[in-house]
């Protein structure tokens, strides 16, 4: 199974025949980079509409680099190789440009570098088991796997949008790492310990036992930590977490940014808290 690496939204452009003038296609897209079941790094190109994926270019470490077409106007990028005058031209299509920098560095760092450690506004750091579930769980979400989520991740999840989190995605500029942030999250493993073993089952396998609100504390202070939320923050943007939504048993339109993420869970949250009140009033 593919490991998604990078994603982010992007159309296609094409070069108009015998000029040097590059036309952009309006049609809704995706990069996304993986580390393919062959073992291979893959550039492909997804269509956003049809979920299809459209382009699939292997590449090799320092092979190709992608650069901002310095004769055009806006966000136009051109996908460069060192070995021949290919070129894939593409446009930036997610609404906020101030994360465009972000994008191109780390997709240049991933073509240098497969093992590259993705940097979102934090210093640099190694690859840890903590980021690893991180891109399972993306992966998860954009293969259609069939992933299935249980009461108490639902729950999980629900309480991490609890303190008013979940009203504050109106906002466009929202991200996960507003919302699971150690100020957040903290207080959640003190006021609340009974949630730490339902956590623990999805964490690295590599931390101390029996589970601990330190532990948890340790994980969540960590870039890594920071740089997997990001990733799976900007996953979610591009549209393709379908299937993780899905599995969640959200409805589709979930899947399409983080406020309508946030704002469909806790929806959820609050018919299952409602059924649970009037189940225990039939009881009694």
């Amino acid at each position: 199974m593919a490991e998604i690496l990078l994603a982010f939204k992007a159309g296609r452009a094409f070069r108009r025949e015998a000029t040097n003038t590059v036309d952009p296609s309006p049609t809704k897209g995706a990069i996304v980079l993986t580390n393919g079941e062959d073992g291979l790094l893959h550039f492909t190109w997804k269509n956003r509409t049809t979920g299809e994926i459209e382009e699939d270019l292997i590449l090799f470490p320092s092979e190709a680099t992608f650069v901002k077409v310095p004769q055009s106007q806006g966000r136009m990028y051109v996908l460069k190789f060192s070995s021949s005058n290919q070129r894939h031209f593409f446009w930036m299509q997610d609404a906020n440009s101030a994360r465009d920098t972000e994008f191109v560095n780390n997709l240049n760092g991933l073509l240098e570098d497969p093992e590259y450690t993705l940097q979102w506004g934090t210093q640099p750091g190694t690859s840890t088991s903590a980021e690893a579930s991180s891109s399972s769980l993306a992966q998860a979400g954009t293969s259609g796997s069939g992933f299935q989520a249980t009461p108490e991740q639902l729950a999980t999840l629900s309480a991490l949008l609890q303190g008013g989190a979940a009203e504050q995605s109106a906002a466009s500029e929202l991200s996960l790492t507003d919302i699971l942030t150690p100020a957040n999250l903290t207080p959640l493993f003190t006021s609340h310990p009974e949630l730490i073993p339902t956590l623990f089952p999805h964490l690295p396998p590599d931390l101390p036992t029996p589970p601990s609100a330190e532990a948890l504390r340790r994980i969540i202070n960590s870039p890594q930590f920071r740089s997997a939320v990001s990733s799976f923050d900007q996953a979610l943007r591009t549209g393709l977490l379908g299937g993780l939504v899905r599995g969640l048993g959200l409805p589709d339109e979930a899947g399409t940014g983080v406020a309508p993420f946030l704002r469909a869970v806790q929806e959820q949250a609050d018919r299952e808290h409602s059924g649970a009140t009037e189940g225990d009033m039939e009881t009694d």
